[in-house]
């Protein structure tokens, strides 16, 4: 099949939950079919982007996006109801280049991923899949909750435009996704039941577990220009730390990530290290010995949390977090409710070994057993290869 896949970012590198799962779903489908790759940029293009991305892709073509056309599309989506953030990555003159593009192509199939780019393919008389990935809507009102009036009032005006516009957009494609189920429920169609939940994995021939001269206690990573990151980096350094060094005063903590932003660099003290972005995030993993997500903010499944315990490491996490894994009642994780919570459970992790072998040896094997790329891009490739003999 020809598979045509539009994205609103340039999948590498791989430093953002969206571009991880486009570029390992790539991959995958790369396998057995022609993936046509059509990517937004907003960000100076990675030098290595197009030789990575060419071995898996039979053609690749990337559209920049201006700041003015940024600037422009944002005021047009504002007045006409639509989400900013769908504005942002709009663009009137690379619509026409991409309908050009999918006549001459003639897909058999369209992937959109993120309803970010619905607008370019929604009126496309070809088979089509969007992948919601997350509830969009119900993380901005999570964000809203959480911030200050002014913020607050346009956290509500994004998040009532997103929830229309993720049920509008639906009815445009004959296939949606979404990472987990949980997030499903939040899309306000009366056949929202019907998504399909296509889970994310891990390249277990880069996360396997490895030996290595431990040099932090706790890490924690992601992109830390994210909001719900840059939330649970304060949140943690505010409100747990103090009741940490309680009893280890010289606990070691990572914040291990892209894009600090000024407010995760102020964190950094005696007990805290913000590296920045790393070339190889495994080294970090290995390092450590516990990971934390103290995440009260954000949607989808934490691939930071699969990550860690591909690594083997034992995970101390939130509820918010550890929902979509949907782990059974096998230890797999520690998941907290308060400052006291994380404390308690980090100290009993660091001063029982058999404990800690226990946690990290469940999360392992869960990991391993439930989510490999192979097997969750399996149900992306048979829903579009199923829909695909349906048309026959």
């Amino acid at each position: 099949m020809k598979i045509f896949v539009i994205l609103s970012r340039v999948p590498y590198p791989l430093e953002k939950g969206d571009k991880l799962r486009a570029f390992n779903q790539i991959r995958e489908l790369s396998k057995r079919h022609e993936i046509y790759l059509c990517a937004l940029n907003d960000v100076a293009l990675h030098p290595d982007a197009k030789s990575v991305l060419e071995k898996y892709c039979k053609e690749i073509y990337i559209y920049s996006i201006s700041k003015w056309s940024i600037i422009i599309n944002v005021l047009r989506f504002f007045f006409q109801g639509k989400p900013l953030q769908c504005g942002y990555f709009y663009n009137a003159a690379i619509h026409k280049k991409i309908l050009r593009l999918i006549a001459t192509i003639q897909p058999d199939h369209i992937y959109s991923q993120l309803i970010r780019t619905a607008e370019y393919v929604k009126h496309c008389k070809v088979k089509k899949t969007i992948d919601y990935q997350d509830a969009f809507s119900k993380g901005a009102e999570r964000i809203m909750e959480k911030s200050s009036f002014w913020k607050r009032i346009f956290f509500r005006m994004e998040m009532k435009r997103l929830q229309q516009y993720e049920r509008d957009i639906f009815d445009y494609f004959d296939n949606r996704t979404m990472i987990t189920k949980v997030d499903s429920l939040y899309i306000n169609h009366p056949l929202a039941e019907t998504i399909t939940v296509v889970p994310n994995g891990v390249d277990f021939s880069v996360f396997s577990p490895i030996e290595k001269e431990k040099h932090f206690d706790l890490i924690f990573t992601g992109n830390f220009s994210y909001y719900p990151n840059i939330d649970a980096a304060i949140y943690f350094s505010q409100e747990i730390l103090p009741f940490i060094k309680e009893k280890h005063p010289t606990i070691r903590v990572a914040f291990c990530g892209a894009n600090p932003s000024s407010k995760v660099l102020a964190l950094q003290n005696e007990n805290i290290i913000v590296t920045g972005w790393v070339n190889d995030m495994k080294e970090y993993y290995a390092m450590s010995r516990i990971f934390m997500a103290p995440m009260r903010l954000g949607t989808g499944l934490q691939n930071k949390l699969l990550e860690a315990m591909a690594m083997h490491l034992p995970c101390v996490t939130s509820v918010l977090a550890s929902a979509p894994l949907n782990s059974g009642e096998k230890k797999n994780m520690l998941i907290c409710n308060s400052p006291l919570d994380y404390a308690d459970s980090i100290d009993k992790l660091l001063l029982q070994p058999d404990f800690y072998q226990e946690i990290a040896t469940n999360g392992y094997q869960f990991v391993r057993q439930n989510y490999k790329w192979e097997d969750t891009t399996s149900i992306l490739e048979n829903l579009i290869t199923n829909n695909e003999s349906d048309k026959t």
